[in-house]
């Protein structure tokens, strides 16, 4: 039977997230059949983008989604 698997997270963690699929992957010893994911760009509030400012803008971090489709052993 397929399952689904949804790891969500934010780009400043993707390091951490990393290290939870593939912990999780090792432990479950299920058969990956596809690993897809998106990231999608936060936008800055109104109000917040500092006016007349010559410093780089600041954007929060993405989102990002990671969905491991498998079959159990």
């Amino acid at each position: 039977m397929q399952q689904i698997k949804i790891f969500m997270s934010v780009e400043s963690e993707v390091s951490q997230t990393e290290a939870e699929v593939n912990a999780w992957l090792k432990e479950s010893g299920v058969r990956v059949l596809q690993i897809f994911g998106n990231i999608a760009p936060q936008t800055t509030p109104l109000g917040d983008t500092p006016g007349g400012s010559s410093g780089p803008l600041r954007f929060p971090p993405s989102d990002v989604i990671l969905v491991v489709l498998y079959e159990t052993p």
